[in-house]
């Protein structure tokens, strides 16, 4: 059983009154992580960008979480603005709230994009990295975490972007990265796929070493009627590594959908 939901830190922009998007960061990420896809996102869709429980502002709550966890406490920010329905977008810890929420209730998400993804994790080691960042810190991942999320070339020419993205995982709260290493670990959300209903688009990192796209491509396998983007060159991050490609395809999957229902 879920536990009680939390307010989560977001930022609302965009038209009033237009179709409500919905944008879920990665583990050890904030809601600036879509900073790139924003201003194009907000001109034609009610934006919500937020942090998971655990990340950004608001006080940590304690751990461990579970995906239930992160999946209700969208639910009730959804209730806390009034959005009846909307379309939802996530990436990596983010997509799998993604298709929790697709899952657990459909009637509320109109249409899906699950970036550099996968429907579980090795459950070993992320409560390993759990207990080292209890133990000393996120610090102490950092290093490791920041190779997976881009590719070599990317890191030795984008060296601002590195130390942007390094500033922000750093500054995560130990106790709620470490608590969302045990949502993830805790997830297996395989047997949920089949009955995912809404238009959906999995978009992959070709050189993404911790969601390579054999786990995008199950993903789109087992989801009804689903499509797959793979970009290259592109790792974990791939929306920041790619940001004019990514923020393409997110507008190309939704400004489709809306065509085939008129």
């Amino acid at each position: 059983m879920a536990s009680k939901a939390v307010a989560l830190h977001n930022q609302i922009e965009g038209p009033e009154g237009a179709p409500v998007l919905v944008l879920s960061n990665s583990l050890g990420m904030t809601l600036e992580m879509w900073r790139d896809q924003a201003p194009a996102l907000s001109e034609r869709y009610r934006l919500i960008r937020y942090d998971h429980r655990g990340h950004g502002d608001p006080p940590v709550s304690p751990g461990p979480y579970t995906l239930d966890d992160l999946g209700h406490d969208v639910l009730a920010l959804r209730d806390s603005i009034g959005a009846e329905r909307f379309s939802f977008c996530g990436l990596i810890v983010g997509g799998m709230v993604g298709m929790w929420l697709a899952s657990e209730a459909p009637e509320r998400v109109e249409r899906l994009v699950l970036c550099c993804s996968s429907a579980s994790f090795d459950p070993d080691a992320y409560r390993a990295r759990a207990r080292t960042v209890r133990e000393h810190g996120v610090a102490e991942v950092a290093g490791a975490a920041l190779e997976r999320w881009f590719t070599p070339e990317f890191r030795r020419s984008q060296s601002d972007v590195l130390e942007w993205a390094g500033r922000m995982l750093r500054k995560t709260p130990p106790e709620g990265y470490a608590a969302c290493c045990e949502a993830i670990s805790g997830a297996d959300l395989a047997g949920r796929l089949g009955g995912i209903r809404v238009p959906t688009l999995v978009i992959a990192g070709a050189e993404d070493p911790a969601a390579p796209p054999g786990r995008s491509e199950s993903i789109r396998d087992s989801v009804p009627d689903a499509r797959l983007e793979v970009l290259s060159p592109a790792a974990h991050l791939a929306n920041v590594e790619r940001p004019e490609a990514m923020t393409g395809a997110i507008l190309d999957h939704l400004q489709a959908v809306v065509r085939e229902e008129t």
